[in-house]
């Protein structure tokens, strides 16, 4: 598969099957992340050069066309520039592999690689306060269909921060309920960490597997945990609805103007609750499972909680005089503190 002789569908199989899936080892929702981008491009060359998809060539994928298939995907699709970027690094990742099957694709492949990617504020990292998960949670229905799997998927999410993707994939063999409850969850780049789970986690994922059980199911250790109709895994999609369903009268949608509350959110709130509560960073970004310690220091900016803690600490006593106060500051005494502070 070498030279313009090979034709797009064989690169593309390639790419898919041997280079994403067999060499890099991407998990599935990483690959259909790659699939919808390329497809998206290919799907707008062929519109470009008026054939089919089938009948493209390699002299049809240029740099050009990756242009303007970006800007494409922000005037006519209105996708955000974070999206757009996601899209770019898909066709970066497959022009490179590109020149390495087709060396007469270098050239243009260069081209694509030399395309930046566009820079964009950090979309803002909305969480729920104490407060409106606790309502939450009070108004949550406790009779009902689904009423005991949507308390248990919800009260999941807060207390391991979890992924849609990733529980949408938990089986019953990820659990360890007793004697310390515990899940095992199988994150980005293919990588597994342990959450420990609340009791009341706990009581209530044993409630919703002895439901089944009485049920009539065999419960297998590879089945899901969290099931839709007929017992099939709820899917990414299916646990978005939920949360949305069961966060729609919520305040919190209100004072964020409307939008919804999604799963991420979830994962945002615990991870600002931990810090609230005094737990290291270290052990925040391994709950989570974030690769950089720079994805989780985020959270420290948010907190308006945590900023108000530490405003109080600086405050002086109100009945305090100007007299009152040393005329040297108490932390150039301190060598250690001193050097810190020089160097911030």
């Amino acid at each position: 598969m070498n030279g313009l002789s090979a034709t797009v569908g064989a690169i593309v199989y390639g790419f898919f099957e041997h280079h994403l899936k067999g060499e890099r080892g991407l998990s599935p929702s990483s690959v259909a992340s790659y699939r919808d981008a390329i497809r998206l491009f290919l799907c707008f060359v062929a519109r470009r050069a008026g054939r089919k998809i089938t009948r493209l060539t390699f002299v049809d994928l240029t740099a050009d066309r990756a242009r303007e298939f970006l800007a494409h995907l922000e005037a006519d699709r209105g996708n955000h520039i974070h999206t757009r970027n996601q899209r770019l690094a898909a066709l970066h990742t497959f022009f490179g592999y590109i020149a390495i099957h087709v060396p007469e694709m270098l050239a243009e492949a260069e081209r694509v690689a030399a395309i930046p990617q566009k820079r964009a504020a950090p979309p803002a990292t909305r969480f729920l306060e104490r407060d409106e998960i606790a309502a939450l949670f009070t108004q949550l229905p406790r009779t009902g269909r689904h009423a005991l799997r949507d308390r248990a998927l919800l009260l999941f999410l807060y207390n391991t921060g979890a992924r849609a993707q990733e529980v949408a994939e938990l089986r019953l063999a990820n659990l360890s309920l007793e004697p310390q409850p515990r899940v095992q969850l199988h994150g980005k780049g293919d990588k597994w960490r342990a959450c420990p789970l609340w009791p009341e986690t706990a009581r209530l994922l044993q409630q919703l597997l002895a439901t089944r059980c009485s049920a009539g199911c065999e419960v297998k250790p590879d089945a899901p945990v969290f099931t839709a109709a007929k017992d099939a895994p709820l899917t990414r999609f299916g646990i978005y609805k939920i949360v949305r369903r069961r966060t729609a009268d919520l305040p919190a949608n209100a004072r964020r103007g409307g939008r919804q509350i999604s799963p991420h959110i979830f994962r945002h709130t615990t991870a600002v609750h931990l810090l609230e509560a005094g737990v290291e960073v270290n052990v925040i970004r391994a709950w989570l499972g974030h690769v950089s310690l720079d994805t989780t220091n985020r959270y420290a900016e948010i907190s308006l909680k945590m900023k108000e803690d530490a405003l109080r600490l600086c405050e002086p006593p109100v009945s305090a005089a100007p007299a009152e106060f040393p005329r040297k500051a108490v932390w150039r005494d301190d060598a250690s503190l001193s050097a810190w502070l020089e160097s911030l």
